[in-house]
């Protein structure tokens, strides 16, 4: 007897319907180029019978190294469409990291901009997996190359006919790397349909929104808002590159009502000395995520930018928090409460479950998990942690508490953290007073060998454009607020910071000069 399916929502199915009934509206903008949402549809589904008619199977890896543009959205869903897995890489790495990401991801296909393809043309024929018929260039034609158009070329613009599965793999996205070798993380249909809805729910995305997008489009932030707008059929303005000045006038130009900016960002946009003049007022949600914000500047986003401001914590493997703008005022130190369909406990060292107030290990679980590192499996089952339930949560390596409420607060990494005569050091907390000094305009604090207290904090600052800046004024004006543990060694000045792609600052790149000759 025949019976129902067990019918699940899939990204490209919602897609599909979104270019059915509303071909006319505008998807995605990026600089001069713009797709109607039936036109982005059918040049995905191009994407997707290119890749089908040249062998793809269901479940193949696609390495896709682009910069950000159109087409490259259309290439990235157009691998899912197809069944594939796509496998975003950064445009940061150099030559050598991409060609080993597309190794280690298994990827049988890669799809290039112009501006990686020269550094990748001495290496990429040493991928035995990716066949000389499947590097396919955007943006260029040469020598054993299949130009873009040429790969799209006859493929179909309708529909291929798959089916999906909640289990499927949707991308690989390669963690960034700040505290050792990137890693696979390994995201279902399941997860990323869970990460569109939540964050449609939970920011406000309808139709109508906007979103502004300032982040390179391979990285997983970017999709903290490339996919709740996209799943909600609205527009998507892409930044080609980030400027501060370019995302004022692109705000108030298009009437941009969503964005996300990592705490880097904000602080640029913050100094542009335009913002005042400029109409906002269009604004009503803007997202911060990748590290927690200073509380000064989380004033200043509130008071000069947009009420609407939401703090996103939360790490690539699957899990978030978030403060939404009605809980600023009596939790604004915190990073809220889970996202919607996640859970969050705080562990000791023994792996036991920690009740409110106490400080050790965040561990988060949810539907947005991902399935889990690719091929490291021993690294996977190190992050788990089974509550009285049976169910997997994953440690996240942050150190924070829950309060009495349940709201979370990050103190700091557990590889950040500085012990400092035995006593634990927070360095949010000592970047938190720093950075309230008026010639600060960014600081991170780092630990560095001390003899007598086996570590002590350096504050690296970056000053105030125009300001006089004395360091050992700095030192002393903090050290008269700080605990005794948490007293600066030294203050030294910086023009920037090492950064991943969402603005992280990489203090493993920092600490290790210090370190390099110690025991």
């Amino acid at each position: 007897m025949e019976q129902l399916d067990d019918p699940q929502v899939f990204l490209p199915d919602v897609f599909a319907t979104h270019a059915a009934f509303q071909p006319d509206e505008t998807a995605v903008v990026c600089g001069a180029v713009s797709r109607s949402w039936g036109d982005f549809g059918r040049n995905m589904n191009r994407v997707a019978n290119g890749l089908r008619a040249r062998g793809l199977r269901k479940g193949d890896r696609v390495a896709v190294v682009m910069g950000n543009a159109v087409e490259m959205l259309e290439v990235t869903f157009g691998v899912v469409k197809a069944g594939g897995c796509v496998v975003p890489l950064s445009g940061m790495l150099t030559a050598e990291q991409q060609v080993g990401l597309m190794d280690d991801s298994d990827s049988c296909f890669a799809f290039v901009s112009e501006d990686y393809a020269e550094p990748l043309e001495p290496l990429r024929r040493t991928l035995t997996k990716i066949a000389p018929e499947r590097w396919i260039g955007f943006g260029f034609e040469a020598e054993g190359w299949i130009s873009y158009p040429n790969f799209l070329d006859g493929a179909s613009a309708e529909p291929p006919n798959l089916q999906y599965a909640n289990g499927d793999d949707f991308n690989i996205i390669y963690s960034s790397g700040t505290t050792g070798l990137p890693k696979g993380i390994v995201q279902t249909h399941r997860a990323r349909t869970h990460w569109a809805f939540s964050n449609a729910i939970e920011m406000g995305f309808t139709s109508d929104s906007r979103a502004l997008s300032t982040t390179p489009l391979y990285s997983n932030g970017t999709w903290l808002v490339m996919l709740p707008v996209l799943f909600a059929g609205g527009t998507l303005h892409v930044m080609p590159a980030f400027d501060p000045t370019a995302f004022l006038e692109t705000v108030e130009r298009e009437r941009i009502t969503h964005s996300f900016m990592v705490p880097a960002q904000y602080v640029m946009v913050l100094s542009e000395e335009s913002l005042d003049r400029r109409d906002l007022s269009s604004l009503r949600t803007l997202l911060s995520a990748g590290s927690p914000l200073r509380r000064d500047t989380k004033q200043e986003i509130v008071e000069r930018l947009c009420k609407g401001l939401i703090e996103l914590y939360g790490f690539s493997e699957g899990f978030a928090t978030m403060l939404k703008p009605k809980q600023h005022a009596r939790k604004f130190a915190s990073v809220g409460t889970p996202v919607l369909g996640f859970e969050v406990a705080i562990l000791d060292e023994e792996g036991t479950e920690l009740p409110r107030g106490e400080v050790g290990e965040i561990a988060g679980y949810g539907a947005g998990l991902m399935k889990g590192y690719h091929k490291r499996p021993e690294e996977t089952a190190a992050l788990i942690w089974r509550d009285p339930r049976g169910r997997s949560f994953l440690r996240s390596g942050d150190i924070g508490k829950l309060d009495k409420d349940g709201f979370l607060y990050i103190l700091d990494r557990k590889k950040d953290m500085i012990i400092s005569g035995g006593f634990n050091v927070f360095a949010t907390d000592v970047e938190g007073i720093v950075g309230k000094h008026a010639a600060v305009r960014d600081v991170t604090v780092i630990g560095v060998p001390d003899a007598r207290w086996g570590e002590s904090c350096l504050a690296l600052v970056i000053p105030e454009p125009g300001k006089e800046v004395d360091p050992e004024a700095i030192k002393a004006w903090a050290n008269e607020r700080l605990a005794k543990p948490q007293r600066l060694k030294a203050v030294e000045l910086r023009q920037d910071f090492p950064r991943n792609a969402l603005g992280k600052v990489m203090k493993r790149v920092l600490r290790q000069p210090y370190w390099q000759d110690q025991d």
